[in-house]
């Protein structure tokens, strides 16, 4: 219903549009619950610039439609939504085509550091508490 395909023979067009919308509006407030912070990136504009996004996508559940919506506008996100992202590719490996799946060890930038999963935890080291750490210690 939401790919922008033809509607069917004795359906009325405007309601099949405005259900399809709203199906898309509900996807962007799923998504929203499960990334936060790349929805709280766009403001009151998220649930309008989702739906742009994901008319004509199937969903994949909304922990991989915020994915694959985070990765189409890396270059536009937060240092937030970059972290929320990165601490996504840490834990999971994720092709695109098939079901994310756990990561052993992985290392990620963040912004203003870097973020480093291994054996199960995961763990965000700034550049900002290495300075500090080093200033202490003098």
């Amino acid at each position: 219903m939401t790919a922008d395909g033809p509607v069917p023979d004795g359906f009325d067009a405007g309601a099949v549009r405005a259900a399809a919308r709203g199906i898309l509006l509900k996807r962007a407030g799923e998504v929203a619950r499960a990334w936060p912070a790349l929805a709280g990136s766009y403001g009151t504009s998220w649930k309008a610039v989702f739906a742009g996004w994901a008319a004509g996508r199937p969903t994949r559940g909304s922990f991989r439609d915020g994915w694959d919506f985070a990765r189409a506008h890396r270059h536009d996100l937060t240092a937030d939504a970059a972290t929320e992202l990165a601490l996504a590719e840490v834990r999971w490996a994720h092709a695109g085509d098939s079901p994310p799946r756990p990561r052993k060890a992985a290392v990620r930038r963040v912004p203003g550091g870097a973020a480093v999963h291994v054996g199960g935890r995961t763990r965000v080291f700034r550049r900002d508490r290495w300075r500090r750490s080093a200033d202490r210690a003098r």
